[in-house]
């Protein structure tokens, strides 16, 4: 016989499937292990690095469009930079107490994008005034969404659509959260070929290759994979850039690949401190209220997808629905933070932050505090950020290509809880997944195409409020997942099995497992006066 006979049969134990785990093992800090401080500095940094990628590209997108200059989009950046700072700190130390960033959201931008192209500023002909006035109207609409995260958090109404939610009907959320992002991955690192494809290999060299091939428990590569390979690929960028590699191509190519193009350095303040209402008073418009409320809505589900991500990935037990909906609340301040500041946009759980937490499998809060510390620092010391914001978009796309995916695969993860021989579970899985990447990619096509939304009334705050929601691939996937996962459902036993909801039991009350005091009780004894249900 080839081989040298028959392999001996299996012993039963190696026929068993993977034990389910309600924390992800192999983390090699959790949330209250924080690493040296040497260490937690630099990987702070990390953070603050990865965060920049949305901070930047949402500014790029606006600016141009309300009539800013370069030295407006260096003022905004500083902006968010300083807002997700204050919003990191408040949301690790009173919110989930999570090492979840709070940074932009690219979900708020075409609630925004109406707001620039509202009527009502044509005729201001000045570029700086009708800038001041579009960013008072943007302020006006974010203070007044505020309200609604502020109120379903606070008040405990989310708590209770929480409860709700069980393994199953999390799968589609947080996988989409991260996959449904796929648009920044790969067609942004597309904008420049050359600097972007060597930064995804480097990546996964650092952070997958050379651990795997080194032995020892030194993690250097794979836990500063991100300062490493960026380092590399930003100064092949700038070679690149002098040697006159782009002497004669097209406009776009230059902005895209070339590293002294951004105009961000030249433009930004060597010391500026970020205050309220510095644009001016903000103006209210109800429309324009509603409409970003809509958006508001959207970003909570989608933030919701994002805190059970963080929360696996940071080793800590499944959040309780009283801790989620604490963690909504001071979102909703949040974004009250984003429109007294004039950020021109909303805040949401960073994506791009929970998957770097999987990378460097690090999740310790006290490393996301000091990432805040860099937000804040670099924002106010506005050129020496304005280095760091000046890294090529192709790069920023590189980076999204793994943490992105790490997001998703943290919702394919729950499947481990679920019953995946159930047809019940198949119908709620395959079509809450495949409608929410089908729904979402007619409505982007359709306003790429028209330049307008499906649905097309004469009532600009309207069409956003149906189109936003539609738009966004977490928010459908999400939404159907638990609409059919709570009305398909019978009262027994198997089902509830099925659902994986007896592995979530003993978290849907704060006090019922003794882990969640140690991962979500807030500090300076203030659980006594604010108690977790």
């Amino acid at each position: 016989m080839a081989g040298g006979g028959a392999a001996p049969p299996p012993k039963q134990e190696e026929l068993q499937p993977h034990p389910a785990k309600d924390q992800l093992p192999n983390i090699a800090y959790c949330i209250t292990s924080p690493p040296p401080w040497p260490e937690a500095i630099l990987l702070g940094f990390q953070h603050y690095l990865v965060m920049l990628g949305t901070t930047v590209l949402i500014p790029s997108t606006l600016v141009p469009q309300m009539g800013g200059g370069n030295e407006d989009k260096a003022k905004m950046i500083q902006t968010l930079l300083f807002v997700a700072g204050l919003n990191t700190l408040t949301q690790t130390l009173f919110g989930t107490r999570l090492p979840a960033v709070i940074g932009a959201s690219f979900t708020f931008v075409p609630t925004t994008l109406s707001i620039v192209l509202a009527g009502r500023y044509n005729d201001v002909l000045n570029p700086r005034e009708k800038f001041d006035k579009i960013m008072r109207g943007i302020q006006g609409a974010l203070i007044v969404a505020s309200t609604l995260q502020i109120v379903l958090g606070f008040s405990g109404l989310w708590r209770n659509v929480a409860r709700f939610m069980s393994p199953l009907s999390a799968v589609p959320l947080v996988t989409l959260t991260g996959f449904g992002l796929y648009e920044f991955g790969f067609p942004l690192l597309a904008r420049c070929v050359e600097i972007g494809l060597p930064q995804v290999v480097f990546l996964v060299i650092f952070s997958q290759y050379i651990p795997h091939l080194m032995s020892g428990e030194r993690n250097v590569f794979d836990r500063f994979a991100v300062i490493f390979s960026v380092a590399i690929v930003w100064i092949y960028a700038h070679l690149l850039a002098v040697s006159g590699a782009y002497k004669n191509t097209s406009t776009r190519t230059q902005t895209s690949c070339r590293t002294d193009r951004a105009g961000i350095i030249g433009a930004a303040p060597w010391i500026r401190v970020p205050y309220p209402f510095q644009w001016g008073a903000p103006t209210f418009d109800a429309g324009e209220a509603f409409a970003m409320m809509a958006a508001s809505f959207v970003s909570l589900v989608e933030s919701t997808g994002g805190f059970i991500a963080v929360s696996r990935y940071a080793s800590a037990t499944p959040l309780p629905p009283s801790i989620l909906s604490r963690g909504v609340g001071w979102q909703g301040v949040g974004i009250l933070f984003s429109g007294i500041f004039g950020t021109g946009n909303g805040s949401s759980v960073s994506v791009e932050n929970a998957g770097l937490l999987a990378l460097t499998r690090v999740g310790s809060r006290r490393v996301v505090q000091i990432s805040a510390g860099f937000m804040i620092f670099f924002s106010v010391l506005g050129k020496f950020g304005a280095v760091f914001a000046s890294i090529p978009a192709p790069i920023i796309g590189a980076l999204y290509c793994l943490f992105f995916a790490y997001v998703g695969s943290a919702g394919l993860g729950f499947l481990q809880f679920c019953n995946l021989n159930s047809f019940r579970t198949k119908f709620i899985l395959g079509f809450s997944v495949f409608m929410g990447l089908s729904i979402p990619q007619y409505f982007n096509e359709y306003t790429a195409v028209k330049g307008y939304g499906p649905v097309h009334t004469g009532s600009r705050w309207f069409n956003d409020m149906i189109n936003v929601p539609f738009s966004s691939e977490a928010f459908v996937a999400g939404f159907l997942a638990l609409f059919l996962d709570t009305t398909l459902h019978r009262k027994d036993n198997a089902t509830r099995k099925d659902r994986g909801m007896h592995w979530w039991d003993k978290f849907r009350s704060f006090k019922t497992d003794t882990r969640s005091d140690e991962f979500y009780s807030l500090p300076f004894n203030l659980n006594k006066f604010f108690p977790a249900v």
